[in-house]
């Protein structure tokens, strides 16, 4: 669920419930540095660096990002280094810590599982967020947005912190890019002995249909340990319809028959599976265990209740303009960069209104969706379809490809209240996303109240009916 949407503390009280929490494992080196310059209230950062098993590693960051107090109003937050194809010790380092950080806290004071999600498209982060998430004994290891045929092996070779090489797809190249990781380089060489042999997570693969999940089974190398079935109805990112792009009369990709997985195909192969994808209801739960899945993958129903990381502000309306029959959520085949549709909610004063998107400056300072591209002259370049055009133009590409185009990366961090503050007192505008189902508004969180976590999991149970869910304190 985004930047921190789904972050330590929603994982945490999920997995205290019994079921398994799942912490976001997209920018978390961003999270880390930001909420440390933050000044770190209560402090949370800071317990779990010091339980990272490299003092020095944890001692780097802390000199690095601390503020004590926190930046005062307006000042601007330091930035953190890129990931590159050619290696950056600082940046593997953060995103190291940033993971172990997440899923430490996430798993802090209970035995339930905890997983972590991570999106195939960021290919140079997956091997060095994988590490720290192992580090800090993660369970499950969720991947989407992509193929994610190389995790299970990578999860392997890092638990027992050995040197990975990742297959990064390169624009204008013929094969991928061979990128090395060496999770014992640098500082990270002090790693005590007996943390070097670490369990391995499993590894679910996120895919809309049985095709894909078909070729990953014939590979014992590619063969994950179980599936995630998401279909088009889930917020943030989902995959295209097949075949030819189609837009009904309000400019969203339409979806046909080929696009509902067979799910007796999925059955067939004999690997435990999960449904996503408006699945918030108790009836839903029991009709997908009918069809062979194991449970059922919630989101938006957990974006909407008091431990999720979205804004007060921003989960409030979301929750008030639902129940109203106000609140449009429209899957945008523009809005990001990685040209997969995206589920934008229209709130006010976000990145879903024109205006606000014209007034915000176009800029590119944290670059986690970029792709790795073959510039004219030979040249490794890196580049975001919603960076600013001349930038992109100038590496190779092509300026119709920016049209309509939203920088995720700083819209997901302000709807977490981690936006960067720009020069002149503006501060970056959120987009939200949320899944376009949010029905179970008239079951739990009636009348405008708000919600916990163990309300969703006891109602999704049967533990209760809506009628007797107590308000929250």
């Amino acid at each position: 669920m985004g930047v921190a949407v789904s972050g330590w503390r929603l994982a945490r009280a999920v997995a205290g419930a019994g079921q398994l929490g799942v912490v976001s494992g997209t920018a978390l080196d961003a999270v880390l540095a930001r909420r440390l310059q933050l000044g770190d209230p209560g402090g949370h950062m800071r317990r779990a660096l010091t339980a990272f098993p490299v003092p020095e590693a944890a001692a780097y960051v802390l000199d690095r990002y601390f503020v004590e107090g926190g930046l005062a109003p307006g000042e601007r937050m330091r930035a953190t280094a890129r990931l590159r194809a050619d290696r950056g010790e600082a940046a593997e380092l953060l995103t190291v810590l940033g993971n172990f950080v997440e899923v430490w806290l996430a798993k802090e004071g209970h035995d339930g599982p905890v997983g972590v999600n991570y999106l195939a498209k960021i290919q140079l982060a997956t091997a060095p967020a994988l590490f720290g998430a192992i580090l800090a004994g993660v369970d499950h290891v969720l991947v989407g947005a992509g193929i994610p045929g190389q995790i299970p092996a990578l999860a392997s070779r890092l638990a027992r912190a050995e040197p990975v090489t990742t297959l990064v797809t390169v624009e204008g190249d013929k094969e991928p890019l061979p990128c090395t990781f060496d999770p014992l380089s640098g500082v990270m060489a002090q790693l005590p002995y007996d943390m070097r042999r670490l369990r391995r997570p499993d590894v679910l693969a996120i895919v809309s249909l049985p095709v894909l999940a078909s070729y990953l089974v014939r590979d014992p190398a590619t063969r994950p340990d179980g599936f995630v079935i998401e279909t088009h109805r889930a917020g943030g990112h989902s995959a295209p319809p097949r075949g030819k792009l189609s837009l009904d009369a309000g400019g969203e990709p339409v979806y046909g028959p080929r696009d509902h997985p067979d799910l007796a195909k999925v059955a067939a192969l004999g690997i435990p599976f999960w449904l996503a994808g408006g699945t918030a209801h108790p009836g839903r739960l029991a009709a997908a265990r009918a069809l062979g899945a194991v449970g059922v993958q919630l989101g938006s129903v957990f974006a909407l209740c008091e431990e999720s990381g979205l804004r007060d502000d921003l989960r409030g309306e979301l929750r008030a303009r639902a129940r109203a029959g106000t609140l449009r959520v429209r899957n945008d085949p523009q809005a990001s960069p990685t040209a997969f549709p995206f589920k934008v909610a229209e709130l006010p004063g976000t990145l879903s209104e024109e205006a606000v998107r014209a007034a915000r400056r176009p800029v590119c300072d944290l670059g986690y969706l970029r792709t790795p591209a073959r510039a004219v002259s030979g040249a490794l370049v890196y580049r975001c379809a919603a960076e600013p055009i001349a930038a992109y133009v100038r590496k190779g590409g092509d300026a119709v490809d920016t049209a309509g185009r939203v920088c995720l990366c700083n819209g997901l961090l302000a709807t977490v209240g981690l936006g960067q503050r720009r020069p002149g007192g503006a501060d970056e505008p959120a987009v939200v996303t949320i899944g376009q189902d949010l029905g179970f508004l008239d079951d739990i969180g009636a009348d405008g109240r708000p919600y916990t976590a163990a309300e969703v999991i006891d109602w999704m149970l049967g533990a209760v009916t809506p009628a007797q869910l107590t308000p929250s304190v």
